[in-house]
């Protein structure tokens, strides 16, 4: 039998309806002869027994005539059915979210000011506080109408992408509040599908002006058929990153290509020798390595000499074999492109060190740098000329490129200074078949992308990319890693519960003890029973041996209560 919390009881604090009026016919409200809503609660500083007096409006003809109408002073205490104060459970959802701690910890904080267990705390985090947040997001409702008719909405859409063929996660930002609109998972990525995600924004016919998102096909048609009206921008560096993709790929096999060179021909001379007695590098802890000797003692002449040469030596040996492992992000960064002008530079370094003095491994590794660079100078000049005109591009569509800094300029103005470049790209193409090939994709990607680049600026608020909402979805998973410790259950929660945690909380813990003591009883109820609903889903999602055998047997006595039919034969 679970031992029962004890707690101080008093005698109870007893508020008043602070009504005077009937919200539904104007009347007088008079105080009933009995309270309600006794129980004992506890907050942060104390614990309290409550209760209050209700009023009930006196005129006959008028609906809530039979009302009680409680006391707010007494419902922004704690939830109702709850005895955990609103500022116990705005305590949890801060320190979880913003201080990114673990429930022990929590437990462990909350435990000396409160009663309370390490399981009560998990479920007023999962069962309470979420849900309060999204009904606190949906009270900016009448907001967001005066915001649409006044300048219309800005919208931007993205979705993270799905683990395991499992359902994806959407959100849907207005850009400029900040405000969830919709967070929730979309089983399928189609069109119908996307139309369903955005029709009940359309339903409340609030003008948009102008969404932004990454091009998907599916969700561009549903945009188009659910808000026709609105200008539709796409993400620029998106544009850049599809422009780039067969620059990228023909990049990475330069520098699979030099990489090769360089390790054939000169890999024995950089692959790091293994020395005869073992070595540790600088240790630390309890028991550090000896302190090193100060950099300042002299040493015998020809000692230093010989040391000083062989440490140039094996930091160009370390410099060659770092530079082979270099990695790109497309679509500036391109790993072949930076390879081969880091090792030119080598090269340079070397040619200035051997008109000092001969070294023989020197010069077979800049032997070796030059064979492998000029096996590849043809591929490298191509990309790089192709990768100019990524850039030239980028830098048209910068807000204030060079030479616009007095004014911006608008959406028409960049369009044709684009078309331009496109253009100057169109005559440069015809120097090669492979600047042919990539010049073609980039105006294919160019063409495709033109419709929705350039209304960011001529739209104020709306940006150039929708890095915004990657960037939630990165900071996310951030905060579930260090706050479970593990990347599968970050999986797990995203999967449980990610719409409810992208929704953003109020600035300080003050702010989000008012907020969410301000929400209506059944608005919570509401939530949670969402929120329960979709945990439900992923009730069989156990490997615990002895819940899933019995979930199963559970399933075989609800087979069995069913109708028994005969078997075909």
């Amino acid at each position: 039998m679970r031992t029962p919390k004890a707690l101080y009881r008093t005698s109870p604090t007893i508020f008043m309806c602070e009504l005077s009026h009937c919200p539904q016919c104007e009347g007088l409200l008079s105080p009933l002869d009995y309270v309600n809503g006794r129980k004992t609660i506890q907050t942060m500083q104390e614990v309290l027994t409550v209760a209050y007096r209700p009023k009930a409006c006196d005129e006959k003809g008028c609906r809530a005539a039979e009302r009680p109408w409680p006391s707010a002073a007494w419902q922004q205490l704690a939830p109702k059915y709850g005895t955990y104060g609103y500022d116990v459970i705005a305590q949890i959802g801060w320190e979880r979210q913003t201080g990114r701690a673990s429930f022990e910890l929590i437990h462990a904080r909350l435990s000396q000011r409160v009663q309370i267990s390490e399981s009560a705390v998990r479920y007023l985090y999962h069962q309470k506080y979420l849900p309060l947040l999204a009904c606190h997001e949906r009270q900016h409702l009448p907001a967001l109408r005066a915001l649409a008719q006044t300048s219309g909405l800005l919208l931007s859409l993205d979705g993270l992408m799905p683990e395991g063929g499992e359902a994806q996660l959407w959100v849907i930002r207005e850009l400029q509040t900040g405000w969830t609109l919709r967070s929730g998972w979309l089983s399928n990525q189609d069109e119908a599908t996307f139309v369903a995600f955005l029709r009940p924004l359309a339903e409340l016919e609030l003008p948009v002006k102008a969404t932004m998102n990454d091009k998907q096909r599916s969700l561009v048609l549903a945009i188009e058929a659910v808000f026709p009206k609105a200008r539709h921008g796409f993400c620029q560096v998106h544009y850049l990153q599809n422009a780039a993709a067969p620059v990228a790929e023909a990049d990475e096999q330069m520098k699979i290509a030099l990489r090769q060179g360089v390790r054939a021909a000169v890999g024995d001379l950089i692959r790091q020798k293994t020395p005869e007695k073992p070595t540790e590098m600088t240790v630390t802890g309890l028991i550090p390595s000896p302190r090193p000797a100060p950099s300042t003692t002299p040493a015998a002449p020809e000692v230093g000499t010989a040391h000083e040469q062989e440490q140039i030596v094996q930091d160009l040996l370390h410099r060659v074999r770092y530079l082979l492992t270099l990695k790109g992000r497309p679509p500036f960064r391109l790993a072949g492109q930076e390879m081969f002008a880091r090792l030119q530079e080598v090269v340079r370094c070397l040619d200035q060190l051997l008109r000092h003095q001969p070294e023989p491994r020197l010069l077979a590794l800049r032997a070796g740098l030059r064979q492998a660079l000029t096996a590849v100078r043809p591929t490298y000049r191509e990309l790089s000329r192709a990768a100019d005109w990524l850039a030239r591009l980028a830098a048209v569509l910068d807000p204030a490129p060079r030479g616009h800094a007095a004014r911006a300029r608008t959406g028409a103005e960049v369009r044709a200074e684009w078309e331009t470049c496109l253009a100057d790209l169109e005559r440069e193409r015809q120097a090669s078949p492979r600047l042919q090939a990539l010049g073609a994709q980039i105006a294919k990607v160019s063409q495709s992308y033109a419709p929705g680049l350039f209304h960011t600026y001529d739209v104020p608020g709306l940006p150039r990319t929708n890095n915004g909402r990657e960037s939630e979805f990165r900071e996310l998973k951030r905060r579930l890693v260090s706050t479970t410790g593990q990347r599968g259950a970050v999986k797990r929660l995203l999967l449980r519960e990610g719409a409810w945690e992208l929704i953003p909380g109020p600035a300080s813990l003050a702010e989000t003890i008012t907020a969410i003591s301000q929400v209506e009883c059944q608005a919570l109820r509401e939530e949670e029973r969402r929120v329960q609903s979709h945990r439900a889903c992923f009730r069989l999602h156990t490997r615990s041996a002895k819940q899933s055998q019995a979930q199963l047997k559970q399933l075989v006595r609800r087979w069995k209560a069913l109708p028994a039919k005969s078997a075909p034969e």
